[in-house]
């Protein structure tokens, strides 16, 4: 049998042509802790959808009404800057944990390690046995007992496949919506049939095929590992101070028998023995299949586990470094950007802008101004809203539009001319204003941006003579 090494690839033969993994199946603290984490991940994966709060799901990416809610909040697209905090703070979140903690991520709450090693791998060592026999199955001939297998085996892997993609799609067009489309024919949305019928085609061939090579190839966080954790990042490493030298459980050696335990059940067949490497996605699947062959042997568990380089090599692991205290503080910060925005998010969205054409009108003795305000109601209820100007305002100034209370729909929005004029004679220069509205209900209330009333110079007028000096600075 060929020993991974830490040169090469371990999925990569030395001819250049792929090596196919076939990881035996691992019982132990880890892999239980695993599997109920697992299952809480992929169970609030599922039920999100179903979960209604005020009237819509938990989660509800509504693209085609441009309204995005999340566990109550409702953000409009206006309000999307925001998400720039919450993603870069989970990207930072990650980074802070991986320095803590190493690849904790990939291999307990990564989406892609759950459903692969909890979902088709599951599948896998069902329908076709422990490694040893899927293995030699697949070394032989086609045969009836091969061909059986294969097929009930690709068959659940598209049904799960496919089961995957209709829940990821009803986060963006709600479970109704999605059991409406399932009932009728796809030529009458074909955009979510197609869409379907892609992510069943990808997770397919990535849980079929591809699977682990995903982790060592495709994904950027392995290959970030380096710059991420230091010596006194927790990973998964061997000992080999007690490990070795390497031997027969009879002989005067070190604890490792080289029983080859640890590179069996690897999800990517490496042999962790040859110290931290790329490939490893911290699963812990080492770990419980040593401590298992130690306690056989009546030997102290642990030849494998967490601990970090410095650990490993007999000093004292420091939880509290520099690196950690300036993540701290980034991370803090973050929060309160994170915070300070989403306070920044009002239950009404208002925008305030020139209507199209000239910025002003003469006519009757008067100037006039004319703007568009545009309301968006982000709440889950009608609302009642009244309109009111602000700022300093001439006494001379006349509005239109903001006598009547505005109606609003559920997530509904509305655009209202406001008409301003003044008599021409009490016109003295531009001034400043702001468009106040008030929810009537609710008592909360939302400005306007500044907008500028204009007219005509006020030293031109009729009979007034010109002084260059008076226009040329």
């Amino acid at each position: 049998m060929n020993t991974p090494s830490i040169e090469t690839l371990s999925t990569i033969r030395t001819d250049g042509s792929r090596k196919f993994v076939y990881p035996a199946d691992s019982r132990g603290r880890h892999m239980l802790r695993r599997r109920v984490v697992a299952v809480l991940l992929m169970g609030v994966y599922i039920t999100l959808p179903w979960i209604p709060v005020n009237g819509y799901p938990a989660v509800f990416l509504d693209i085609q009404a441009r309204r995005f809610h999340f566990m109550g909040l409702t953000l409009a697209t206006q309000d999307l800057w925001v998400g720039f905090f919450l993603i870069t703070g989970l990207a930072f979140s990650l980074f802070y944990v991986t320095a803590l903690f190493g690849r904790i991520w990939c291999g307990w709450a990564c989406p892609y390690t759950v459903f692969l090693e909890h979902v088709y791998r599951r599948i896998e060592r069902w329908v076709e046995g422990d490694a040893a026999e899927r293995r030699h199955r697949a070394d032989g001939p086609l045969d009836w007992g091969k061909a059986w297998r294969l097929a009930v085996k690709h068959g659940l892997y598209l049904l799960s496949s496919a089961l995957i993609a209709h829940v990821f799609l009803s986060y963006f067009v709600s479970l109704k919506a999605l059991y409406d489309m399932m009932r009728g024919p796809p030529a009458e949305h074909l955009t979510a049939f197609g869409v379907v019928v892609f992510l069943t085609g990808m997770l397919y061939f990535a849980f079929s095929w591809f699977r682990e090579q995903f982790c060592i190839i495709l994904c950027p966080y392995g290959r970030l590992q380096s710059a991420l954790t230091d010596d006194h990042s927790l990973v998964v490493g061997y000992d080999a101070r007690r490990g070795e030298p390497r031997g027969k459980a009879s002989a005067v050696t070190g604890d490792c028998v080289d029983c080859r335990r640890c590179v069996q059940v690897c999800p990517t067949g490496i042999d962790i023995r040859n110290g931290l490497q790329l490939e490893c996605i911290g699963c812990a699947a080492c770990i419980d299949a040593c401590d298992s062959v130690m306690t056989r042997l009546k030997r102290p568990t642990g030849l494998i586990r967490h601990d970090s380089q410095v650990g490993l090599q007999g000093g004292k692991t420091r939880f509290w470094r520099p690196r950690i205290w300036f993540y701290t503080f980034l991370l803090a910060l973050g929060i309160a950007a994170f915070g300070f925005s989403a306070a920044q998010i009002t239950p009404l969205k208002v925008a305030a802008a020139r209507m199209i054409g000239a910025p002003y009108y003469l006519g009757g003795q008067e100037v006039r101004n004319q703007f568009l305000v545009r309301i968006i109601n982000k709440r889950n209820e009608p609302v009642s809203c009244r309109l009111q100007l602000e700022g300093a305002l001439p006494q001379a100034l006349r509005s239109t539009g903001l006598e009547e209370v505005l109606h609003l729909s559920s997530l509904g929005e509305e655009q209202k001319a406001v008409i301003l004029s003044m008599p021409e004679s009490a016109w003295t220069g531009a001034f400043k204003l702001r468009v106040r509205i008030t929810d009537t209900r609710h008592g909360n209330s939302t400005l306007t941006g500044f907008l500028e009333f204009l007219g005509p110079d006020p030293r031109l007028k009729d009979n007034a003579p010109l002084h260059v000096q008076d226009f040329v600075q």
